[in-house]
């Protein structure tokens, strides 16, 4: 049955964050009413589709803290065995929080609290969600999974239900929180929006991520570099981030610069535009020094909804995504395996392009859709109150 759900989120809407606008929408879909409240203002970019979800998101510092310290007493001590557990935030902050959302969740008639990321989103969801006496639940995606994890094994231990992206994070969500009820739910995407193109393609290569650590942007510079000139694909990258410097005079430095074009940040509207015409995907994500790492993304996805073959690298939810008809993995980090799949896929004959292209969406349509992961999500939640 359909019902109220307030999304917990750090800042909303925000621009690489597509994934949650994604997900509210297909949850709407579903039946349910979702009700975004963000923890922090956030006047920053967003994909423009996204620009309507600025006036209906509820600021949580606006709720009066005399109603909502009030209306909690009813259930303040089912907060404290995980306001004790922290020790990330400071206990008074986070009860106040949780107090405000909690009076939000009155207020609306939600049934249930469901946070993105797991750092003070999600300890503000467990304690609003015990403060007003209903179900909650978290995603985790990868940096505060692995990155700059907080509190993982008490909000694992104290959530209703914990959502991983990929069999590799439930595992190790299992390992910390034996008991906790742990789901797999794939990231899915929207198939009738990424299509494909069946025109000849254009050559390039498509690569599309912040330009961070953790993309993996060095060891492809190094691929391109090690293949003989002739061979060099041309390599496209959307994105900007905090190493576009340094990639810039890397590139320059192994004199690249005719097949590495950094075209900056696009909105999601040019890629599902502009990406079907590429010969290929490449995602050369690596782990970094802390940890970080992708887990699942959506872009990936994108590209074989979009008749794309992809040359990834083999890390949690990419084993689950490119399979040997639909691209190549490789080692993480590894400059020569990934330098040999890019040959590959710039060789590519026409009908090969295709072929894989076919098997990828069909992959898509099958295990990563948006519809499937919110039939997937809600029945997960309303089995909780079942």
């Amino acid at each position: 049955m359909p019902t109220t759900i307030l999304y917990a989120l750090a800042a909303f809407p925000v621009l690489s964050e597509t994934f949650v606008s994604n997900e509210i929408r297909a949850m709407r879909a579903q039946g349910h009413r979702i009700i975004p409240v963000a923890l922090a203002p956030h006047d920053g970019p967003c994909q423009p589709e996204d620009e309507g979800f600025r006036a209906e998101t509820l600021p949580l510092g606006a709720e009066p803290m005399g109603a909502a310290l009030g209306g909690s007493l009813w259930h303040a001590a089912a907060a404290l065995p995980f306001l004790r557990s922290q020790i990330g935030l400071p206990r008074r902050s986070l009860w106040l929080a949780g107090a405000r959302l909690a009076h939000i969740a009155r207020r609306e008639g939600a049934a249930h609290i469901h946070a993105h990321f797991a750092h003070s989103a999600a300890a503000t969801a467990i304690v609003g969600a015990r403060l007003a006496g209903i179900t909650c639940s978290f995603i985790g995606h990868g940096y505060d999974i692995y990155g700059t994890p907080s509190d993982l094994a008490a909000k694992l231990a104290h959530a209703d239900i914990a959502f991983a992206t990929c069999h590799d994070m439930a595992v190790d969500f299992r390992a910390l929180a034996p008991t906790a009820r742990i789901e797999t739910l794939f990231c899915g995407v929207d198939p009738a929006r990424f299509r494909p193109s069946h025109a000849a393609d254009h050559g390039r290569l498509l690569a599309i991520g912040r330009l961070a650590p953790q993309k993996g942007y060095q060891a492809l510079l190094e691929a391109l570099h090690a293949l003989p000139a002739a061979d060099r694909p041309i390599v496209d990258v959307v994105g900007d981030g905090p190493l576009r410097g340094e990639i810039l005079s890397q590139r320059d430095a192994l004199g690249l610069q005719a097949h590495v074009n950094l075209l900056g940040a696009r909105p999601s509207g040019w890629i599902a535009t502009n990406a079907p015409a590429y010969r290929g995907f490449v995602a050369p994500y690596v782990i970094t020094d802390n940890g970080d790492r992708d887990t699942g993304p959506i872009v990936v996805k994108e590209a074989m909804a979009m008749g794309l073959p992809v040359v990834a690298s083999a890390l949690m939810g990419m084993k689950e995504m490119v399979a040997p008809e639909t691209g190549r993995l490789v080692p993480p980090g590894d400059v020569a395996s990934l330098a040999r799949g890019l040959g590959w896929l710039a060789g590519l004959r026409c009908d090969q392009r295709l072929a894989l292209g076919r098997a990828a969406r069909a992959r898509v349509e099958a295990m990563f859709t948006l519809r499937g992961q919110a039939r997937a999500m809600s029945g997960a939640i309303q089995g909780l109150a079942a």
